[in-house]
């Protein structure tokens, strides 16, 4: 039996501007590569092995880079810990409103760069004072855009 395509494309099915969410969603790895270029830079320089995770406090007491290797691991992590329910909630509330939903994960992306660059200055603090803040708009306005987007849905489910 022979395989026919399908009829429809699969991409006619998406709003006209999906393309700018696929685009934002797609920069998160650029986003994960630089914080792990991060990471591995400071775990070589520091001579902290794997498995280990993390630099020992004593390390970090006799290395400034085992400190920068545990800043930059800890941004990356906090990262990864959100990134799913990023993605998620972009992909699902773009449906509906494409254009807004890639500009809030855009400056989610951009605002974790900038958190990233701050915190591996080896000072925690500095995570905010390059403009790492505005990760917390893009994380805000996403959990916002995908509320209303799935009440909407579900409200209209109702009617």
């Amino acid at each position: 039996m022979a395989v026919t395509a399908v009829p429809v494309s699969i991409l006619s099915l998406l709003p006209a501007n999906y393309g700018w969410v696929a685009l934002a969603g797609a920069s998160t790895f650029l986003l994960h590569v630089y914080q792990v270029l991060q990471v591995s830079k400071y775990r070589k320089a520091s001579k902290v092995a794997y498995p280990q995770f993390y630099a020992e406090k004593s390390e970090m007491e006799a290395s400034v880079d085992a400190k920068l290797l545990n800043c930059a691991q800890r941004a990356h992590g906090n990262t990864l810990e959100v990134l799913p329910h990023m993605l998620f909630a972009s992909l699902f509330s773009g449906l509906a409103y494409p254009i807004t939903a890639a500009a809030l994960l855009a400056t989610w992306v951009v605002g974790r760069v900038l958190f990233t660059y701050g915190y591996v200055t080896g000072n925690p603090a500095a995570r905010y004072h390059y403009g790492g803040m505005f990760h917390i708009i893009g994380f805000l306005g996403t959990f916002g855009l995908v509320t209303y987007t799935a009440g909407q849905m579900a409200y209209a489910s109702l009617l």
